[in-house]
């Protein structure tokens, strides 16, 4: 795949974790890639004739950048190049399931709904993240099935990497990390820490957004609880590697059971177990397995998430075990080498 040039498309976040990762594969692959951030989205096709770019092999569209699809289309297809678009959300989605934005049938949210099917619709190629996703980009965006292709999301190897682990520390460490979205159910793990009847632990919180303020009031007063704004992305790692349970999502929300989350994959990437919500998401084979790192408990659910926890706490054994067990399952079913396989076979398929 050797000369070949893949234009980035779109005003994105090039450090974002699902960018660095597919764009990591695109140079594995010996691609070239060339940056496009145009100043107007809207009429993006007009200032890249303007500034002549060169003759690229695939057009690109990176994740939330569904403003920038149109333009990118108008140009691919003139161009006829080819165009991929990788929304890894729904904006109706999110707009009106997880933020409550507009309500379901509201004139808004209609007016939003159509709007995103016609960019799904437009694209040569739609990447989903997982199944579920997939599945739901046919059903409500009404995608036509030989348009969409899959490529889970992982973690960035070079950072994320198996952590050495002893007897844990005492007491034992319990990790989030997150925006604090409703996605995420912070709120529930809250809850979950307010029922928690065990042997002492400590509740790491990282990160900051809409429920954090929610969820440290809720909390005051609580021993060995600890909130810390955000940390370099280069330094999850390391966070990680000093927790002894990584835990996952666990929010109400239909996006919940549709995604398996940044965070699942690099803990699991650095030998952590993780707790999270059960959900059809994850491959059957783990959800059925006793050893796979994963700990599984109904969404929305503090009680089974303190009780869980506490399963854990009691059981020391349990957890390095599930550390070994996470690393086995991150290299059979998500690692950087699968990707690059399902990227490979994407490529293949939009005849490149």
């Amino acid at each position: 795949m050797r000369n070949k040039v893949v234009l980035w498309w779109g005003r994105s976040d090039i450090d974002y974790s699902r960018n660095r990762i597919v764009r990591q594969l695109f140079l594995s692959f010996g691609w070239k890639i060339i940056d496009f951030s145009p100043k107007i989205s809207a009429i993006a096709d007009i200032e890249a004739y303007i500034r002549l770019l060169p003759k690229v092999t695939l057009v690109w569209v990176p994740c939330f950048r569904q403003r920038d699809v149109s333009a990118a289309c108008r140009w691919a297809n003139n161009k006829k190049v080819p165009l991929v678009f990788d929304p890894l959300i729904s904006a109706y989605d999110k707009q009106v399931w997880e933020r409550n934005k507009f309500s379901e049938g509201s004139k808004q949210a209609n007016k939003l709904l159509e709007w995103e099917r016609t960019l799904f619709q437009s694209v040569d190629y739609l990447i989903a993240d997982t199944d579920l996703h997939a599945t739901f980009y046919v059903d409500k965006m009404l995608v036509d099935t030989t348009k969409l292709a899959i490529l889970p999301v992982g973690a960035e190897e070079s950072l994320f990497s198996p952590q050495d682990y002893s007897r844990g520390n005492n007491p034992v460490r319990i990790l989030f990390y997150g925006s604090y979205i409703s996605l995420q159910g912070p709120e529930v793990i809250a809850e979950a820490v307010r029922l928690y009847d065990g042997p002492d632990v400590e509740w790491c919180f990282i990160g900051d957004g809409p429920l954090r303020e929610q969820v440290q009031k809720s909390l005051e007063g609580i021993d060995g609880v600890n909130f810390i704004d955000w940390v370099p992305y280069a330094d999850l790692a390391q966070n990680i590697a000093q927790a002894d349970i990584c835990l996952g999502i666990f929010g109400s929300t239909e996006k919940t059971r549709r995604v398996i989350p940044n965070k699942v994959y690099q803990a699991l990437a650095c030998a952590r177990l993780v707790i999270t919500s059960e959900s059809e998401v994850y491959p059957s084979s783990l959800r059925k397995s006793s050893q796979s790192g994963l700990f599984f408990v109904p969404a929305n659910d503090a009680v089974a998430l303190a009780n869980k926890v506490a399963e854990l706490v009691t059981e020391p054994d349990l957890i390095i075990e599930g550390h070994q067990n996470a690393l086995c399952s991150y290299q059979q079913y998500f690692s950087n080498a699968l990707l690059k396989e399902s990227l490979l076979s994407i490529l293949k398929r939009v005849e490149i």
